[in-house]
């Protein structure tokens, strides 16, 4: 078996960033982002419903995101019944139903998602496999809600897309027994040309059009990666 094990200058601990919480959320308001911070993901998935209660959305969809799993919020999306939910992945849909339910979440009215950094200017930094994530960020639902723990802010954008490319994605794809990347093995970015490539389309929101579509919720604890 090869060693998984990620070399120490690689580890979430390298990339940590101590600054504020509220520091952060004053720089996303300022770009225009509606930003809370919240103390654990039990209060994240509070205020998410919350939100949730005040924009009564036709219908809501979502990104894949550890972080999402971790507050318990894709669990309690699916147990509802009050609002339609267009389900982007598991293993009831198969792969055709899994990328046509992604195009429609394209038109969902509420989307939600993590970010995999935000930058202390207040800049969303994401990184896809095929786009469909950055996709509704960027256009189309009429709201989008970001769930992003402390760990994921970085203290400058190039710091931000070193976090993703380094650390985020490689710990990513050791979820997925199937795929296969030098990443998965060394831990750090080659910048490979692998079928199986996760890397694909970058996206940096650096301001919210209209201001409040994208709330964004920081919580205070580690989620995801």
């Amino acid at each position: 078996m090869p060693d998984h094990s990620i070399p120490p200058y690689h580890s979430a601990e390298g990339y940590r960033c101590d600054l504020p919480l509220e520091q952060v959320a004053e720089a996303l308001r300022h770009n225009g982002f509606e930003t809370y911070v919240v103390p654990d993901a039990s209060r994240a998935k509070e205020l998410f419903f919350e939100i949730v209660a005040r924009e009564q959305p036709a219908s809501i969809s979502w990104g894949g995101s550890m972080t999402l799993e971790e507050a318990g919020i894709l669990r309690a999306l699916e147990e509802q019944s009050q609002i339609p939910v267009i389900v982007t992945g598991g293993s009831a849909l198969s792969p055709e139903e899994k990328l046509e339910n992604r195009r429609r979440a394209l038109t969902c009215a509420l989307f939600v998602t993590s970010s995999n950094a935000i930058t202390a200017q207040g800049q969303l930094v994401n990184l896809d496999g095929i786009g469909n994530r950055v996709a509704a960020l960027a256009f189309g639902p009429r709201s989008v809600v970001v769930i992003a723990g402390k760990n994921k802010i970085a203290p400058s954008l190039a710091g931000a897309m070193d976090r993703v490319k380094n650390y985020a994605a490689p710990m990513n794809i050791r979820r997925f027994a199937d795929i296969q990347t030098p990443c998965k093995k060394t831990g750090r970015c080659h910048d490979c040309n692998s079928e199986s490539r996760i890397c694909n389309v970058w996206a940096i929101t650096e301001k919210s059009r209209p201001s409040g579509r994208i709330k964004v919720i920081l919580v205070d604890d580690t989620l995801g990666y």
